[in-house]
C-alpha cells in the first residue's frame, strides 16, 4: 500500500487526485502545517523538505508534483492518465507540469511565501503586489494555447487536470477573476462534476 502526506490548501491535492483516479490502494495521511507538523521529526525522515507532497512506496519516498503525477500514471496504466505509449504527447504531459510547477506555483508563491527570496520585507510586499498581474499572466498563456480542451491534452483527462484544477483553484485569493478565463473556468467546472473529485475534496476540507 501506498502511504500519501498532504496538506490542505496545497498542491498536494493533485496527487491526492491522480491517485483516487487510478483507483490505488493508498492510505492519506493529512498534516496540520498550523502545527508545524511537516517539520517534526518524523516527518523529516520521511521528506527532508518539509513540504508535501511525499508518497512512501515499496521502494521509496518520492516528492515533488510531476514527479508523483508521472509515477502515479505509470504505476497504474489501465487507469490511462498519461499517454504513456507516445514518446512526444508524454513529454507534452510533463512540459505542461513543469510549467505549473516551476512558474505558476512559483508566482503563486510570492503572495504568501516572499521570506523564501528575500529577508527585506518591503521585497516582500513587493512580490505580493505583483501576484496578481503574473498569475493573469501565466493562465493567460493557458488559455490561449496549452489548454487543447475539453480536457488539457485533448479529448482524454490526465494527470494534467489534477494539476490545473489545484492551481485554478489559487486565483481568487491571488486575485484573479477566473472567469477572465472561459476555457480554465469551464475545465474546473467539468472536474467538478466528477463524484471522485468532491471525495478527495472533502478530504482536503475545501468546498466545491
Amino acid at each position: 500500500m501506498l502511504t500519501f502526506y498532504y496538506a490542505t490548501g496545497t498542491c498536494a491535492l493533485a496527487t491526492h487526485l491522480a491517485l483516487e483516479y487510478a483507483g490505488a490502494n493508498y492510505q492519506a495521511v493529512r498534516l496540520d502545517m498550523s502545527k508545524k507538523e511537516q517539520q517534526s521529526p518524523e516527518y523529516l525522515r520521511i521528506n527532508p523538505k518539509a513540504r508535501v507532497p511525499a508518497l512512501v512506496t515499496e521502494q521509496g519516498v518520492l516528492t515533488e508534483t510531476p514527479a508523483l503525477l508521472l509515477y502515479i500514471a505509470q504505476t497504474f496504466p489501465q487507469a490511462r492518465l498519461a499517454p504513456l505509449d507516445d514518446p512526444f504527447a508524454l513529454a507534452r504531459v510533463n512540459e505542461f507540469n513543469s510549467y505549473l510547477c516551476s512558474t505558476v506555483h512559483v508566482g503563486h508563491a510570492h503572495r504568501g511565501r516572499g521570506y523564501r527570496w528575500a529577508d527585506d520585507e518591503s521585497a516582500h510586499e513587493s512580490m505580493k503586489k505583483k501576484v496578481a498581474q503574473n498569475m493573469g499572466d501565466y493562465f493567460a498563456l493557458i488559455e490561449g494555447g496549452m489548454l487543447k480542451g475539453p480536457w488539457v491534452m485533448g479529448d482524454a483527462i490526465s494527470i494534467c487536470d489534477f494539476y490545473l484544477f489545484t492551481v485554478s483553484g489559487w486565483l481568487a485569493g491571488d486575485g484573479v477573476d477566473i472567469q477572465t478565463f472561459p476555457k480554465v473556468a469551464l475545465h474546473r467546472e467539468r472536474l467538478l462534476a466528477h463524484p471522485k473529485l468532491q471525495k478527495v475534496l472533502a478530504a482536503h476540507q475545501l468546498v466545491s
